[in-house]
Order: structure tokens, then C-alpha cells, then sequence
């Protein structure tokens, strides 16, 4: 489930919008994509979303970066892209 929201979001820096405000996104892949950093940031705003995402033999497994998970997870679920830069 994670995995399908993370790629919906493009690698590499892009905009889009979440709640009617516009965030800007840097997704980056290591480990061969089975592992991915994510940080957005608000623009002209205060608000971000940092992530890191696992995936093991044993599953996967969100590590959301001094936030509840649940601010994560309606984030991915919500953002909408609207272009990669």
C-alpha cells in the first residue's frame, strides 16, 4: 500500500498540491529503490512531511521522521503532482 502511494509521487524534485496548498517534494531512491527518502516542504508556508520507506523480506515498513505516522500517511494519500522539476 505505502510503496503504491510513494510511486505515485516522481523522483527527483517536483510540485503539487495537498489540502489546497502547494508542497515542494524531493523523493530519492537507494538500495536499488528498496529504499526511499521523501521531504516536502510547504510553499511560503511551515508545514513538511519527512519520510523514509523499507522494503524488507519481512515487509514494509514506514519510518516517518519526528511526526506521526498518520500525518504521513494522509499526506501520501492526498498530494497530487503537478509537475517535476
Amino acid at each position: 500500500m505505502i510503496r503504491e502511494l510513494l510511486n505515485s509521487i516522481p523522483e527527483g524534485t517536483s510540485r503539487g498540491q495537498y489540502r489546497e496548498k502547494t508542497y515542494l517534494v524531493s523523493k530519492s531512491l537507494h538500495n536499488d529503490g528498496q529504499s526511499i527518502k521523501l521531504f516536502a516542504e510547504e510553499a511560503g508556508g511551515d508545514d513538511f512531511v519527512s519520510l523514509n520507506f523499507y522494503e524488507t523480506s519481512q515487509g514494509e515498513s514506514l519510518k516517518p521522521c519526528e511526526m506521526p505516522e498518520e500525518k504521513v500517511l494522509t499526506f501520501l494519500r492526498e498530494y497530487k503532482p503537478t509537475e517535476s522539476l
